[in-house]
C-alpha cells in the first residue's frame, strides 16, 4: 500500500485521514461490510495509530463505521431503521426551513435561488452531472440561509450524508438528475412566491423520490443491509 506522505499544512492529520476515508466510503470505493484496519491506514499515511483511531471515531459518529472491541472495524451496513430515522429527522427540519424561507424570502433571496437553479441547468446542459451532489448541498444551504436558520443545514447535511451512499448505488441516478433539478425549481418557485404550503409539498415530493431507490437496492444488494436492527 503506497504511503501518503504530504498532509495539508493547514489541516490536522486526523482531518486528512477522516476526509480520505469519508470520501472512500461515500463513493463506495469502500463498500458496506468491508473491513479496515487502524494499522493499515496508519501505514498508508505514515502516522501513528492514534490519529487514525480519532478519525475512525468521527466516522463512527456519522454511522459510517462500526467499531467493535477486539473485532475488525468495518464499513457500516445500511440499517432500514436508521434510514427511516434519518429521513424522519430531515423531513421535519426541512419542513420548518421551507416554511420560514417562504415567509422571509426577499429580492436577494430570490436572486440567490435563481442563481442556484441556473447553475443546475448549466450542469445538465454541459453534461457534468457529477457536479449535482455539490450543487444539491449548496441549494439546501441557500434555503437555510434564507430561512435565517444556518444551523439547520448542519442537521440536514448530517442526515443527508447517512443516505448518500444509497444514491450512489442507484442505477438510475444519472437519468433522474433532471427530475431532481425540476424538484428544486418547484421548491424555489414556491418559496419565492411566499407559498409555504406549495414549498413544503414540493419538498416532501422531492424526498419521497428516494423510496424506490431504497426498495431497489435492498432487493438487489441485500448484503449491504444489516441483518439486525439492534
Amino acid at each position: 500500500m503506497a504511503q501518503i506522505t504530504q498532509l495539508g499544512a493547514r489541516r490536522t492529520t486526523v482531518d486528512e485521514i477522516f476526509d480520505h476515508l469519508h470520501d472512500e466510503i461515500i463513493s463506495l470505493r469502500l463498500r458496506p461490510g468491508d473491513k479496515i484496519s487502524e494499522a493499515d491506514i496508519a501505514t498508508q499515511f505514515g502516522v501513528s495509530r492514534q490519529p487514525v483511531r480519532d478519525a475512525f471515531s468521527r466516522l463512527a459518529s456519522l454511522d459510517l463505521l462500526l467499531i467493535r472491541p477486539q473485532r475488525a472495524t468495518e464499513v457500516k451496513r445500511f440499517s432500514m431503521r436508521e434510514i427511516a430515522k434519518s429521513r424522519f429527522v430531515r423531513a421535519a427540519v426541512e419542513k420548518e426551513v421551507l416554511r420560514r424561507a417562504s415567509e422571509l424570502c426577499d429580492a436577494d433571496g430570490a436572486a440567490r435561488l435563481d442563481a442556484a437553479i441556473a447553475l443546475q441547468d448549466q450542469m445538465i446542459a454541459d453534461g457534468k452531472v457529477d457536479r449535482f451532489g455539490k450543487l444539491d448541498y449548496q441549494f439546501h444551504e441557500t434555503l437555510c440561509a434564507i430561512a435565517q436558520a444556518d444551523f439547520a443545514f448542519d442537521v440536514i447535511m448530517a442526515e443527508k450524508s447517512k443516505v448518500d451512499r444509497l444514491c450512489v448505488l442507484s442505477l438510475f441516478k444519472v437519468d433522474r438528475i433532471p427530475e431532481l433539478v425540476e424538484d428544486h425549481r418547484a421548491i424555489a418557485d414556491a418559496v419565492k412566491r411566499g407559498d409555504s404550503v406549495a414549498a413544503i409539498e414540493a419538498g416532501t415530493h422531492h424526498l419521497s423520490r428516494l423510496d424506490k431507490t431504497i426498495d431497489h437496492i435492498s432487493a438487489t444488494n441485500s448484503s449491504y443491509f444489516s441483518t439486525t436492527e439492534a
